[in-house]
């Protein structure tokens, strides 16, 4: 052992006061063998652990509690059939500590929920499940007479005989599909070649085209999608006008010194929205002067005279 405790936790530890004649350890130390899952065992209770066999809801808070959940159970005998012992286990739900008994029952085969729950009823159909519909139990004593077992014989024969055809032709599709396994093989290999093909020809022409992720190949729903977009056909020229008239605002509208009237102002913010976006482009390189810089530049008796 790795260690004392670890030898102790097995109760493969025999302390130095261990006599053999003693007995075992488990009567040394004055303990049952199986510790903590037999303190009832005076009462014939043992505590083990019990899997719920169904879906059940809980008496007490209506909650469901699935198949396959598991509970401390006391397990205990409450009867017999014929030879067989009938147990019952007793388990307390997680959810509100309700009390649950459930018990077996050897004549059917199946477990009895005893208080504490209620069975959950599951109903399907068996043809949409593709299941087989097992008879019922008045079914089943009708075939124990001889004429109608005989009655029920020939009506599964006559379904045979109506499904043959279609079980065979089935039956030969599937030996045609899976009789020649290189065939198989060899057309599967050429489709994974034609996909990797397709997938490294739209990885290149993603790569020339700049994006980093593989686009998919056009479809007629993307290009459908794409015609009904319609952009605004103003948009382009009234941007340029409104970085024109940003351009040609003046930083210094605010200072008292540059200042103009109010009413001047608001003409020339009228006049600058009509210049399109070339000629104010122009203006601000410098390549046209307005007549109107001009005359005030130069006097009429000069202009006159040249």
């Amino acid at each position: 052992m790795s260690s004392l405790a670890a030898a102790r936790a097995d109760n493969f530890y025999y302390p130095p006061e261990w006599d053999p004649k003693k007995g075992g350890l488990n009567k040394f130390h004055g303990q049952h063998a199986l510790r903590e899952r037999a303190r009832k065992i005076d009462q014939g209770i043992l505590i083990i652990r019990f899997e719920m066999p169904f879906n059940i809801w809980c008496g007490g808070c209506e909650s469901m509690i699935a198949k396959g959940v598991r509970f401390n159970a006391e397990k205990k005998q409450v009867g017999n059939y014929y030879s067989t012992k009938i147990w019952s286990f007793t388990m307390k739900s997680a959810c509100c500590q309700h009390e649950i008994v459930i018990q077996t029952d050897p004549q059917n085969c199946e477990y009895l929920i005893i208080s504490g729950a209620r069975k959950k009823i599951e109903e399907y159909d068996a043809e949409d499940a593709e299941t087989i519909l097992l008879p019922l139990e008045d079914d089943k004593s009708k075939l124990e007479d001889p004429f109608k077992r005989l009655e029920h014989q020939e009506g599964d024969m006559k379904k045979k005989k109506e499904a043959e055809p279609v079980l065979v032709r089935l039956q030969r599709v599937s030996d045609a599909r899976h009789s020649d396994d290189y065939a198989l093989n060899k057309s599967l290999r050429a489709k994974l070649r034609a996909q990797k093909k397709r997938v490294a020809e739209e990885e290149a022409t993603s790569r020339k085209s700049g994006f980093g992720i593989r686009l998919l190949p056009v479809s007629e729903e993307d290009n459908a999608a794409a015609s009904r977009i319609r952009f605004a056909s103003k948009f382009e020229r009234n941007r340029k006008d409104k970085r024109a008239l940003i351009h040609s605002t003046s930083i210094f509208s605010g200072s008292s010194g540059f200042s103009v009237p109010e009413k001047r102002r608001l003409e020339l913010e009228a006049k600058r929205r009509k210049i399109n976006a070339a000629s104010a482009s122009k203006l601000l390189v410098g390549g046209i002067k307005p007549s109107s810089w001009v005359r005030g530049a130069v006097p009429t008796g000069k202009l006159n005279r040249v």
